[in-house]
């Protein structure tokens, strides 16, 4: 009798396993499923909702675009060119662009990945097109000499920005189907380089360059994500660096730009090539630590070229100072890493599509950002590539939120798959 009242009680014990294998097959969020791929220190994933931490980021990055896009922006009607605006022209044109693409984004976000996946190649190939009516005279608007607009009434739409989101669908879509050849130079990578190599002659011609090798690094990171052998993405790498150093080279335009970023002071280059780097080199250099404060700078007033685009971060870093600068740095990294687990909770799902298109994504954002911080801060030569989410621009803040929205559905899709459901 002692030793039966000492045994633990087993009756029931099948009903109650049934119980609990039932409600981890139904997703109970009683049973947390770990995002392993993360390793062995990463964080239970939650299996319900969106990612409102990456939205949030986002959200809070749109504003302060607002803000310091009129603080740049407020004193160009003082310039001849500009007397026409008025002071918040450029605020309430940035405004209704986000409104448009916040729209955009929440109907992008109703789209299945399957579908993104069976249009991709034509969304690539509505693109290359796109890319050739910008050229054509009378379709395609110049600007500074560089013909990369389709006017629209409203805004004039860029079809580079269209051309990186259909480049990370397009070549997500190729791996997929070249899975069983990757391996192989001619079936695998041969086809891509050629595909690369048209875009790269049609962004050329405007010229787009900055735009060019924002794409080539999405097209070759998504080909060396995707397991293409070692040695040929080593050859096309190569190649390629090849091909920007033989444009350089043979360009008189490009050749003059790399020596003004060597010696940007240099009086045969500081009133011409290495204007707007020497400008912005004093913007950050003014700002100090903590910056002359919101509104106060100087080089913003018809100093500093393209103060409220390319060089935003000059007028961030002088307004705001060196701990600004960080915060923004910090946040971009945030979420390109961000969006890479995404991507990688999507791959160890079984949804090769899907992670290596978020995966683009964020090669894109990291890329673009990285060589726009570098180009304002004089490490890299100066480049034209606005600072995603920040920079005044219908084009790219609609293209970029709605690369954000189906980086939200991959995520949405991910935790209908971890509760047990279909994405």
């Amino acid at each position: 009798m002692k030793l039966a009242a000492t045994l633990p009680d087993w009756s029931g014990l099948r009903e109650r396993l049934a119980g609990l294998w039932a409600r981890g097959r139904e997703g109970s969020e009683h049973l947390p499923i770990r995002d392993w791929v993360g390793g062995a220190t990463a964080r239970p994933t939650s299996v319900s909702g969106f990612d409102t931490a990456l939205i949030w980021v986002v959200v809070c990055l749109l504003a302060f675009s607002l803000v310091m896009v009129y603080s740049a922006s407020v004193a160009m009607p003082d310039s001849p060119k500009f007397s026409r605006y008025d002071t918040s022209y450029f605020l309430v044109r940035q405004s209704a662009f986000v409104a448009v693409a916040f729209v955009a984004a929440v109907v992008t976000l109703q789209i299945p990945i399957a579908t993104w996946e069976k249009w991709a190649p034509w969304l690539f190939a509505a693109t290359l097109a796109l890319l050739i009516l910008t050229l054509i005279p009378f379709i395609g608007k110049g600007v500074n000499g560089a013909r990369r607009w389709i006017p629209l009434g409203i805004m004039n739409f860029q079809p580079s920005e269209l051309c990186k989101l259909a480049m990370a669908m397009y070549a997500a879509s190729y791996m997929v189907r070249k899975m069983e050849v990757k391996e192989n130079f001619i079936k695998a990578v041969w086809p891509m380089a050629v595909s690369l190599g048209v875009v790269g002659v049609l962004l050329l011609a405007e010229p787009d360059m900055g735009a060019f090798m924002v794409i080539a690094a999405i097209a070759l990171g998504i080909l060396f994500l995707g397991g293409v052998n070692g040695r040929m993405f080593l050859l096309s790498v190569a190649v390629l660096v090849g091909a920007f150093v033989l444009m350089i080279v043979f360009s008189e335009f490009r050749r003059q730009r790399i020596f003004a970023y060597l010696d940007p002071w240099n009086p045969n280059y500081a009133q011409g090539k290495a204007y707007q780097l020497t400008h912005s080199l004093i913007a950050f250099g003014r700002g100090e630590v903590f910056g002359q404060g919101l509104g106060n700078s100087i080089e913003k007033l018809h100093y500093l070229p393209e103060a409220h685009t390319d060089f935003l971060m000059a007028v961030i870093g002088e307004e705001l100072g060196f701990v600004a600068v960080v915060i923004v740095i910090s946040v971009f990294f945030w979420i390109t890493r961000r969006v890479f687990v995404i991507g990688r909770q999507a791959i160890a799902l079984d949804r090769i599509f899907a992670g290596l298109m978020a995966q683009g994504i964020g090669i894109w954002f990291g890329a673009q950002s990285f060589i726009n911080m570098g180009v304002n801060l004089g490490v890299l030569p100066t480049k034209g590539l606005t600072l995603p989410l920040l920079s005044y621009g219908g084009s790219g803040v609609l293209l970029n939120l709605v690369a954000l929205a189906i980086v939200l559905r991959v995520d949405q899709e991910n935790r209908q798959l971890m509760r047990g459901g279909r994405a």
